[in-house]
């Protein structure tokens, strides 16, 4: 795989000047009035970047999941709320579909998730479970040919828009031959009666971006939306979590480099004892450590995608590339703030809102704690 090819190159290019026009004018006033970005959503839907990784058969573009991480990198430098609904509305969202679905469930939803006219949400976390499996209360029961699913679900992204068509829900269906909970998958439409999304999180960051508890209160949906094989359920979100990763990781080198970028404009025009303050050896030095995170964390992230889209196992190197990218986003958010002083503190600035928003990487699926356990179990430990 040529990770410098022009069909790469083409689109990181164009996704960066929608960033710079579509996205980045509108970006202070979502965050601000805490609401969802519905006419950049549809920008990013006419220019197929939903499809991105899934075969035309689906209405996808053909691509890969390279081309969709280029994609989060170039949308993070200017809005992490824009990029995490695309990232989610992918990797999270049809991804499950498209891996474990069979031809029907296939063909049903993946032509509306792909082509960005709809949104499916990723509903594992619960108060109590989230990394811990056996955490999960959520049950579902067949009752008839339905399954009737009752429980709740947390910080589920994407579940509560207006054009949010589809929940897939972890639920305990049972009691394996081990003794431990069976868990499987169940695909929840957004219109099925006893489905709720609760209303929205007042959050720290990300506010542009929709995060909604969920609640199912004798949902019943056909037993063939039962997604992938029973039992199977944790296993394959696992996969998807892996894959999602990557993700996430290319979406922080956008943040990373969203911060380097901006300081660099800010620190060659800000003049103190009468000089640009870039000229000043300590601002340049943080600069060029700030540069340096986001470039290893890019290396880390090209690295673990080269290998899925081999074929060659990449969870340790998904686990690293998640860690090193979520912490670089933090460390430059803080230098970039910093380096700004006190334009840093105020919203209206993109480093500020990088600030508030660039935490939450080193938590979302799979906090930092979790990726070192991934990787000390990778190389035996």
């Amino acid at each position: 795989m040529d990770l410098f090819s022009d069909d790469y190159r083409d689109l990181a290019l164009s996704v960066r000047e929608f960033a710079r026009d579509v996205v980045a004018p509108v970006s202070a006033q979502h965050d601000a009035a805490h609401t969802f970005p519905y006419e950049v959503v549809a920008g990013m839907a006419s220019m197929g970047l939903f499809g991105l990784p899934f075969p035309e058969e689906y209405g996808g573009q053909g691509g890969d999941y390279f081309g969709l991480c280029l994609a989060l990198e170039e949308l993070g430098k200017v809005d992490q709320s824009v990029a995490i609904t695309l990232e989610a509305g992918v990797s999270l969202g049809a991804m499950p579909v498209y891996r474990f679905g069979n031809e029907a469930q296939k063909k049903e939803w993946l032509p509306q998730l792909t082509s960005g006219q709809a949104l499916a949400a990723f509903g594992l976390t619960e108060a109590g479970a989230g990394s811990d499996a056996s955490g999960t209360r959520t049950t579902a029961r067949l009752d008839g040919g339905y399954w009737v699913v009752n429980g709740s679900k947390q910080f589920i992204t994407n579940s509560g828009t207006d054009i949010t068509r589809l929940v897939t829900v972890t639920a305990v269906t049972g009691t394996a031959a081990s003794g431990k909970k069976e868990i499987s998958t169940i695909l929840v439409p957004a219109s099925t009666p006893g489905f709720r999304a609760e209303p929205a999180y007042d959050k720290v960051g990300w506010n542009a971006s929709d995060t909604h508890p969920l609640s199912f209160d004798d949902v019943r949906v056909p037993a063939e939306n039962l997604l992938g094989e029973r039992g199977r359920g944790y296993a394959n979100f696992l996969r998807i979590l892996d894959e999602g990763r990557i993700a996430i990781a290319a979406l922080a080198v956008g943040a990373a480099q969203g911060c380097v970028d901006e300081s660099v404009k800010y620190a060659s025009e800000r003049v103190a004892f009468g000089q640009a303050i870039g000229r000043h050896q300590a601002v340049a030095f943080k600069i060029a450590r700030m540069e340096a995170r986001a470039h290893t964390a890019r290396v880390a992230y090209y690295d673990a995608a080269a290998r899925m889209l081999a074929g060659k196992p990449f969870k340790k190197e998904a686990s690293i590339a998640k860690m090193v990218a979520s912490e670089a986003a933090m460390d430059n958010a803080r230098d970039a703030t910093q380096i700004h002083g006190g334009y840093g503190f105020m919203n209206e600035y993109a480093v500020a809102r990088h600030y508030r928003d660039s935490k939450i990487l080193e938590i979302g699926e799979g906090t930092t704690e979790v990726q070192l356990m991934l990787i000390a179990r990778e190389v035996g430990l």
